[in-house]
């Protein structure tokens, strides 16, 4: 049976800046491409998930917590809070949680944001920044990228021309390090000048999702800095390296009374009983991030070489992820990728209609999409 008609415009009725707002787009999920093609073998390298999965040792946690699925959980997330103080050294009091970093950023936008206030974004950074500033009605003043030819960080963020956007109704701004979807990264020098730039009253958030994968010497550990810098806020999350996407935990650090702000608005169970366990035991787990971390070395050395002798480019990437310039628009090949049973991930709505962002698998989930490649650029 159809649905009534509403007799006047329901648009009309919403918040303004959802209005015009265009969902976040995720990466295509393996059910509908077989619903899709009938395809039933198929890879999906498309959302930066680990390859490897969680740890068995997460995975274990997972199955003896499942017994309280009855029971609210711990508002405050008391055993992963002390764990996590002790990783960085910071006091408990400065750490919020979410269900994912998204809501860390979230809540920082619903908590800070008034009327008349903007927020400084670097081209091709992740959607989510844009999309939740404007859903509560907040200006978004879009930065500048460094342009394709840069010699060091093609694409990456700007900081000069970032903090040429920051005026007096600036409250936020957002970097993430690595960005999502370039790979490209601040070194320590250049993140610690902005940031002595950047006026007190303007919070910087530095999403650091990825940090676990970065190998290279000069990246910062921004957590190290809060003592410092009262109106820095960072991220992270559980679901990249430490392979947690789907309970969704991440937690922001910052100032305890950024924190205490942030917890005022924060739901007091939007935190499940399953993820903080899991959390707790992947944090515990070395050996499996070690492995990760071996498995993303190698993979990228192989999709690298391969790529290379296909004659593509890439964004240079500290990631999990290569973002590939096919020098034509790529969501021809992305749909002849799907045709083969391969999920990758299109990136024009991030201003790169020529790349596709591939998500470094397992050796032989590399092997199939280059294979894949291989047929589908000669037709």
């Amino acid at each position: 049976m159809p649905m009534p008609e509403f007799n006047f415009d329901l648009l009309a009725l919403c918040a303004p800046g959802v209005r015009g707002l265009k969902p976040y787009e995720p990466g295509k999920p393996i059910s509908e491409l077989q619903r899709e093609y009938g395809i039933t073998d198929i890879i999906k390298l498309a959302s930066n998930e680990n390859p490897l999965g969680a740890s068995p040792k997460a995975i274990a946690a997972v199955r003896d917590a499942s017994a309280n699925l009855a029971i609210y959980p711990d508002a405050q997330t008391h055993e992963l809070r002390q764990a996590i103080a002790k990783k960085h050294a910071l006091a408990p009091e400065c750490i919020t949680f979410g269900d994912g970093s998204d809501q860390n950023f979230e809540l920082l936008v619903r908590t800070f944001f008034q009327p008349g206030n903007n927020v400084v974004i670097s081209r091709h950074a992740f959607a989510v920044y844009a999309i939740v500033s404007q859903a509560v009605g907040a200006a978004i003043h879009f930065a500048a990228a460094y342009p394709a030819t840069h010699p060091h960080m093609p694409y990456g963020h700007d900081l000069d021309a970032m903090l040429a956007c920051i005026d007096d109704r600036t409250r936020l701004v957002c970097i993430a390090n690595p960005n999502n979807p370039t790979g490209t990264w601040l070194d320590n020098t250049s993140l610690l000048r902005f940031l002595e730039k950047v006026p007190q009253k303007v919070l910087v958030v530095v999403d650091e999702a990825y940090s676990e994968y970065v190998e290279e010497t000069g990246y910062p550990d921004c957590s190290q800095w809060l003592q410092r810098f009262p109106n820095l806020v960072v991220t992270h999350t559980f679901s990249k390296a430490y392979g947690l996407a789907g309970l969704r935990i991440g937690y922001s650090l910052s100032h305890p009374q950024v924190a205490e702000l942030l917890n005022r608005l924060r739901q007091p169970f939007n935190v499940n009983n399953l993820a903080p366990v899991a959390a707790l035991a992947a944090l515990s787990d070395s050996e499996h991030l070690k492995k990760t971390l071996r498995v993303n070395r190698t993979g990228k050395q192989q999709l690298e070489e391969s790529l290379r002798a296909l004659g593509l480019s890439w964004i240079p990437s500290i990631g999990n992820f290569l973002t590939v310039d096919f020098k034509r628009p790529a969501m021809i090949i992305y749909k002849a990728l799907l045709r083969e049973g391969i999920i990758v991930r299109p990136v024009q709505n991030y201003g790169l209609p020529n790349h596709l962002r591939i998500t470094i698998g397992l050796p032989d989930q590399n092997t199939r999409l280059l294979d894949a490649l291989k047929k589908v650029l000669v037709n």
